[in-house]
This record gives structure tokens, C-alpha cells and sequence, in this order.
């Protein structure tokens, strides 16, 4: 017995409230737009060329070449085993040998220098790009600030799209008691 009445005292109610609720239409007298300023990230690039020296294979710099040392202690024994007899010969062939090597590490290291002084070495020409990340300002709509008119009385509201000349509202009627 108590739920009937309970729902039907909910139900009247509900009825009641719905009933005092319509829309209506009110005219709209401006519409702003509002905005916020906004930062956009983006890519602002910049190039120029630059010269380097072309290394051909590795840095010869740091490698040692043992061929021309080799190559004049072997020319440096055979013209030293020319001169002398016996022990002298086996002397002579000796230091020929450390001569002859002397002399071809010395012309390894002469044209080592001529190549890194720059002559004859090649320089290539590249571009190289730089970038950075700048901001923009950038406006961006939010919504309209709305002033409509609704019998002689004058609102305002916000609206995320324009309303138009005409603004559908909701009118709600509630006793006041006293």
C-alpha cells in the first residue's frame, strides 16, 4: 500500500514539474566572438656551406707506412755490401741498411707533411642545416558571448556556435512561497 502511494505522489509530481517547464524563443541582440591566444610550435631552419678536408680511407696521420723504411735499408745493404772485405763487408752491409731505412722513413715523413699542409689535398664542399623551434601567436575561438532579449528583459550567455538571430530557450515556472 505505501508503494502505491509513494509512486503515485512521484508520478503527480514529475507530471507537475514537466508541466511547468516549455521553450521558447528569445532574439538574440549581439554575439561577440571570444577568443584565446594560443602558441604554435614549428620548425624554422636555416643553411649554409662549409668546407672540409677529404680524408681518403683512414687519417693517415696516425698510420704508419714501413714500406719505404724496408724498401731503403734493403737498397742501403745491397750498395753497402759493395765496399769492403770480410768483416769490413759484413759492417758495411749493416750500416747500409740502417742508412737506406733511415732515408725512406725520412721521405715517407716529408711527403706525410706535404699532404697535411694542404698541398694537394682535396677540400669538399657541404651543406649544413641548423633548426630551431619558434612560437606563434595564434587567436583561437572559443565561443560567442551572447545578450538576448526575452519579454523585456535582457540576458546574457555563452554559446560555443552563433546563434543566429534567435535563441531557443527553457522557461521554467516555479511558485514562490510565502
Amino acid at each position: 500500500m505505501k508503494r502505491i502511494l509513494i509512486a503515485s505522489v512521484l508520478a503527480s509530481a514529475t507530471a507537475a514539474v514537466m508541466a511547468q517547464s516549455f521553450t521558447d524563443q528569445a532574439r538574440v541582440r549581439s554575439a561577440e566572438p571570444m577568443t584565446e591566444n594560443i602558441s604554435v610550435p614549428r620548425q624554422e631552419c636555416t643553411s649554409h656551406w662549409v668546407q672540409e678536408p677529404v680524408r681518403r680511407g683512414s687519417d693517415r696521420r696516425h698510420e704508419r707506412n714501413y714500406a719505404p723504411a724496408i724498401i731503403g735499408g734493403l737498397a742501403g745493404g745491397v750498395i753497402g755490401h759493395q765496399f769492403g772485405g770480410g768483416a769490413g763487408k759484413d759492417a758495411a752491409t749493416a750500416l747500409g741498411v740502417v742508412l737506406g731505412a733511415m732515408a725512406g722513413d725520412q721521405h715517407e715523413e716529408r711527403f706525410r707533411r706535404l699532404e697535411d699542409d694542404g698541398r694537394g689535398a682535396e677540400v669538399a664542399h657541404r651543406q649544413v642545416q641548423q633548426c630551431r623551434t619558434v612560437y606563434d601567436q595564434q587567436a583561437r575561438l572559443t565561443g560567442y558571448r551572447v545578450a538576448y532579449e526575452y519579454r523585456g528583459q535582457t540576458y546574457t550567455t555563452v554559446t560555443r556556435q552563433h546563434p543566429g538571430e534567435r535563441l531557443l530557450v527553457r522557461v521554467s515556472v516555479d511558485p514562490i512561497e510565502q
